[in-house]
């Protein structure tokens, strides 16, 4: 690893890869990713087709301060992003009703952006360690103790969710280095540990149920899975974007009415829109015997009620082994959205997950990731070529 560059790019994922793609050919770049392979999260992403966006892109999906995100989603949204890959081969289908699937799955995406970012150089395979400040611009240094100069440097190194696919904190040491602020990171989309008190759930490991989950004013209904550790399931990994301590609220019946099984006859379990399983563990752990509803007394009935608001503080997360997204990152605060680049650094970009803004579940992600990184590429070609 050696030579000089106009750009620099750490991190070939999503924002990495679009970034190099769409680099004007006379720049002189290089794009330095630690894994042997680039895109390593959008190759298992979407169980492997890949959700590249959403046709409901809104700031509200997503965390971060609304007043950055919404310039970038709105010079290079959803059509934009679908229309770039339509025109290099890859096939999209809307899903679950907004979510955008690659029919081909991942590896068409990935060839796209490296067909694409193809005039730029790269080094993969090579992990940085140290990251300098030089009157010429940037030097990067690697494990082995070669280095590169470039004048300018975008960070698209992601978060730290995903170790096992080669996540690094390089990113964020290099901002705090630089003396960017830091919003505390965390893991986000991910499952929620449990009390003492819901140990109970663990008996249901494997068993899936629609719930609707609420953490303050937002609410999601979708799929809840109950699992070994805790709970999952899409209800809980949008959730755990926004939980960070005290209670949740979850609805294990959403639109059902008890009132009108008062009357049957038939046994309480049979008739709750719930697996078998998971109707019986509720019961036991309400004490209430399961027989005849017209059976139960008023107290029962109003204990049976507490499943529409059932509330409890979770323990903790799954944690980044398991989390898709790490929530936090560099401040936005101190960075330009009109060019992603750094107000106290010049020369110095941030792009994609590594920034503090981070999305729900269903291709918001890969949006901001794609959507930062043209917006930094125009920002560069502009001052290297204009």
């Amino acid at each position: 690893m050696s030579g000089h560059y106009d750009l620099a790019i750490l991190g070939g994922g999503a924002a990495g890869l679009m970034l190099a793609a769409r680099l004007d050919p006379s720049l002189s770049a290089v794009l330095i990713e630690g894994n042997r392979e680039p895109g390593a999260k959008i190759a298992v992403s979407g169980g492997g087709r890949c959700n590249l966006t959403n046709a409901e892109i809104r700031t509200e999906r997503y965390r971060g301060d609304a007043s950055f995100i919404r310039p970038v989603l709105k010079r290079y949204d959803r059509r934009w992003l679908l229309e770039w890959f339509r025109q290099r081969g890859v096939k999209t289908r809307l899903e679950k009703g907004s979510q955008y699937f690659c029919v081909d799955r991942s590896p068409a995406v990935i060839r796209a952006l490296k067909e694409a970012a193809s005039g730029v150089d790269s080094f993969y395979g090579t992990r940085i360690t140290k990251v300098e400040k030089t009157s010429e611009g940037f030097r990067l240094i690697s494990e082995g103790g070669k280095s590169l100069q470039a004048r300018r440097l975008a960070v698209a190194t992601g978060g730290l969710s995903f170790p096992k696919l080669g996540a690094s904190a390089i990113g964020l040491e290099t901002a705090e280095s630089f003396g960017h602020r830091i919003v505390r990171p965390a893991p986000a989309l991910v499952g929620l540990t449990l009390q003492p008190a819901q140990s109970f759930f663990k008996s249901l490991s494997g068993v899936a149920t629609e719930a609707e989950i609420r953490v303050g004013d937002r609410r999601w209904r979708d799929r809840l899975l109950f699992a070994h550790r805790g709970i999952s399931g899409p209800a809980v990994l949008n959730a755990s974007l926004w939980w960070e301590r005290g209670e949740i609220s979850v609805d294990f019946l959403p639109g059902v009415e008890l009132l009108r099984l008062r009357g049957e006859k038939k046994h309480l379990s049979s008739l709750l829109p719930l697996p078998r399983r998971a109707a019986k563990a509720f019961l036991e752990h309400l004490e209430i015997a399961d027989g005849p509803c017209h059976r139960l007394i008023v107290s029962q009935w109003k204990r049976l009620e507490g499943l529409h608001d059932y509330r409890f503080a979770p323990a903790g997360t799954f944690g980044y082994s398991k989390a898709e997204v790490t929530r936090g990152g560099v401040s936005t605060e101190e960075v330009d959205p009109q060019t992603m680049e750094s107000r106290r650094v010049p020369g110095l970009y941030f792009v994609g997950e590594v920034l503090d803004v981070t999305g729900e579940l269903g291709g918001y992600n890969f949006q901001w990731a794609f959507s930062s990184a043209a917006v930094c590429a125009d920002a560069v070609n502009a001052s290297v070529v204009g």
